[in-house]
């Protein structure tokens, strides 16, 4: 008996150190790997794999209603230029928030391009231009997602990102107030409400803590300094300081995943990002991946996420594949 009970100790410990078990993953932008990111078929899609949560970037309009697009300019995934040839600013971009939930719902919803070449950014990702996809509401986001949890009895949840506020603030929209009262209004306020909401900007979290009281947990995004999302600093963000910080805030993390990757003489380990943040109970859901675009470290998939969870520890990933994620990741 005694040999018996130390063979299956060792064989429990053999096994939980071999696979992982529980990670968060989240179907970025919905199915964006096979679906044009961000439309209701690309998160009913995703919704089918019976992932963790949903993600919808969120964004407002002309007219104050939040819908859901990645980028406040909308000329790299709609036909606006060929629709509305008139309506760039200065800039030469197109604009959501120029535009009424009307003329939105007029465009048609493609797979991600350069705006300035027309080439796709994936080339190998869905490209039948004759689907006319359209740009869902945030409510419409919300009430496929709660239909399809009670027809399948599943339970997944949203993850929303407030998508540059202090644009939004500039142009006299409040997204903060406008995606809170959204969730509110359908439940999601609330610490076991199966939900997130992430921003790049953190007092914006601060402001949903604060003045709006928010319950549901909060995640601070972590970009390059480089690539202007927001007026805040990343690197300090990715100190001891920085982390303490959000912790005041935040629940979780969403670092870039080469914050997580460090490289000596040739070989890739981790950063100690994770482990600041675990440290401060902070979660960790990285971003993104792409079986098409994987970093050049690994070979395939299940290099990957051998790194990310037995290596780097995350606790999930934000993943454009996340049929794919799943099968590493429970």
């Amino acid at each position: 008996m005694e040999y018996k009970m130390k063979y299956l100790f060792i064989l429990a410990i053999f096994i939980t150190s071999t696979f992982t078990w529980g990670k968060t993953v989240i179907a970025h932008r919905g199915a964006s790997g096979y679906l044009p990111e961000h439309t209701l078929e690309a998160a009913s899609m995703a919704h089918s794999w019976g992932v963790d949560f949903i993600e919808p970037d969120i964004v407002l309009t002309k007219d104050n209603i939040p819908v859901v697009l990645h980028d406040t300019h909308i000329d790299t995934t709609t036909d606006v230029a060929r629709l509305f040839p008139k309506r760039k600013r200065k800039d030469n971009r197109y604009y959501a928030i120029d535009f009424t939930l009307k003329e939105l719902k007029q465009l048609t919803v493609t797979e991600r391009f350069n705006y300035k070449t027309g080439k796709k950014v994936f080339p190998n990702r869905f490209s039948n231009k004759n689907i006319d996809f359209k740009i869902p509401t945030f409510e419409e986001f919300i009430l496929l997602v709660q239909g399809l949890n009670k027809s399948t009895g599943k339970n997944i949840g949203i993850y929303p990102e407030m998508k540059s506020p202090e644009f939004h603030e500039k142009e006299g929209k409040d997204i903060a107030k406008v995606v809170f009262n959204m969730m509110k209004k359908y439940g999601y306020d609330k610490e076991n409400s199966n939900s997130y909401i992430q921003c790049f900007y953190l007092p914006t979290l601060k402001r949903l803590r604060e003045e709006f009281k928010a319950k549901m947990p909060l995640v601070f995004l972590i970009a390059e300094n480089s690539w202007n999302e927001s007026t805040m600093d990343y690197d300090f963000y990715r100190t001891e300081k920085g982390i303490s910080e959000i912790a005041k805030v935040a629940n979780g993390i969403g670092p870039y995943l080469k914050h997580l990757i460090t490289r000596k003489n040739g070989k890739i380990s981790k950063t100690n990002l994770v482990d600041l943040a675990h440290k401060y109970n902070l979660k960790v859901h990285p971003y993104t991946h792409r079986i098409d675009a994987l970093p050049k470290d690994f070979k395939n998939n299940k290099d990957f996420f051998d790194f990310l969870y037995n290596e780097v520890k995350a606790d999930g990933i934000f993943s454009d594949f996340a049929d794919v994620a799943l099968k590493y990741s429970k």
